[in-house]
């Protein structure tokens, strides 16, 4: 309950932070504004000031910014200075005005990246011994090798050692087999080859399991063991992931350990939209290996910048692969109580992962907003363009017509998001009794 008031509450400050950014930006062109409001339906609170009337609203999924002449079907707008209409500024300015919300979405999402950045972080990362190596590098390491340090700089994390071997020139390699200590000279033009051809050894125990995907509907846990899929015995990731994605069923049969408790579990695999044939079921691997890490301001910056931009890019890709394929959207959305269970799970990680999650969300209401679906800003931002292309407005009854289709839209997608979370849920429930 705590997760989901806390959600509720971050989903609050994000609509309140995306209208504000509409309400200033409007007010700054000179439109004038009827009402403000959190969320939708009927008012919770209300209060009206220079004519403005402010609410907060009983359902929290959104909120609206009303300004005079904005609505094409809205008469009363005959009797208003046509100075402060929406309809009667140029169309570069309410394009502008649209923006304005997702872009407060930008910069708070930015924002709370590079706070995140700031504050420690518990970065995780798999241990430093060979499970093999490819090509030539294979005459010189082994499996059970343990990787010891590069150009004399300890590397605690194979994911480390990567980017050591990476960030240098040419790199000097210490490792270990068994009691032997042996050294290893890398040219820059030889350490992309070695890079690609070392996999570390991991187990078949679960780091991390995804809410609301198969395996945590299934009731899996952190920390839980595979030992079969499909009554076929595994002792390394690779050989079990190959056999989860490549098996010819739409589920599979595991064979788990969690403590000293054996159990079994027949998991559907879903389409990883991610990738053109893959499937999944929704697990990552164990990461034994954690440190604490803090960035100074510059870097916490520079980070937040470059995140916040492949976050946007990757989730674009991620839309395009799901319009591709729509039988999975209702696999791939969630609601507020799926983000209620994510932001719990991130609280447990500490305050800088619960940050970056809530930056995510931020970033996630730009990203749908900006959607070219009338009734949405992006559909809003559509028409101005289209004016500003043929020199004059999309005929008002278009604008109505699509921007009625576009509330039904987004109903739909409610309902399905509110279906999605409580069928989830309760197959977990069930699973795990």
């Amino acid at each position: 309950m705590i997760s989901f008031l806390l959600m509720i509450l971050a989903l609050g400050v994000m609509i309140t932070i995306h209208e504000l950014g509409h309400f200033l930006v409007a007010r700054a062109f000179g439109v004038g504004i009827e009402k403000f409001s959190i969320g939708f339906g009927a008012p919770i609170a209300e209060y009206e000031k220079n004519g403005i009337k402010y609410r907060i609203a009983w359902i929290p999924l959104g909120g609206y910014v009303k300004m005079k002449g904005e609505d094409p079907e809205d008469d009363s707008a005959e009797y208003v200075d046509p100075d402060e209409l929406f309809s009667k500024k140029a169309w570069w300015k309410r394009a502008i005005i649209a923006f304005s919300g997702p872009f407060a979405n930008l910069i708070l999402g930015m924002l709370l990246f590079i706070i995140a950045l700031m504050l420690p972080q518990k970065m995780e990362d798999i241990s430093p011994v060979i499970f093999s190596a490819e090509g030539r590098w294979a005459e010189h390491f082994a499996p059970g090798d343990s990787l010891i340090s590069v150009n004399g700089e300890e590397t605690p994390g194979f994911n480390q050692f990567l980017i050591s071997v990476y960030e240098a020139e040419e790199s000097s390699i210490i490792y270990h087999r068994g009691e032997q200590t042996l050294s290893l000279q890398v040219s820059a033009a030889e350490k992309d080859s070695l890079i690609r051809s070392l996999k570390p050894e991991v187990s078949t125990r679960i780091g991390e399991v995804f809410s609301g995907m198969p395996a945590w509907r299934a009731g899996l846990k952190p920390g839980d063991i595979v030992l079969e899929v499909d009554s076929v015995g595994v002792n390394n990731w690779y050989d079990m992931r190959t056999r989860i994605i490549g098996s010819p069923q739409g589920n599979v049969h595991l064979l788990l350990k969690r403590d000293e408790e054996t159990f079994s579990r027949q998991i559907n695999l879903e389409e990883n939209i991610a990738s053109d044939n893959g499937r999944m079921i929704g697990i990552s691997q164990y990461l034994p290996i954690t440190q604490t890490v803090v960035y100074g301001p510059l870097e916490a910056v520079q980070m937040g910048v470059i995140s916040t931009g492949n976050f946007i890019v990757m989730n674009y890709k991620g839309l395009f692969q799901l319009i591709k394929r729509p039988s999975q959207i209702r696999n791939n959305i969630g609601g507020p109580v799926l983000m209620a269970s994510m932001s719990s799970e991130m609280g447990k990680k500490g305050a800088g992962t619960l940050i970056l999650f809530f930056g995510s969300i931020s970033l996630i209401l730009m990203i749908m907003n900006l959607l070219p679906i009338p009734i949405l800003d992006g559909g809003h931002i559509m028409f101005c363009i289209i004016e500003g292309i043929i020199g004059r407005p999309v005929p008002i009854r278009v604008q109505a017509v699509l921007q009625r289709v576009g509330f039904m839209l987004l109903i739909a997608l409610m309902i399905m998001a509110f279906y999605s979370d409580i069928s989830k849920l309760i197959y977990r429930f069930i699973s795990t009794r």
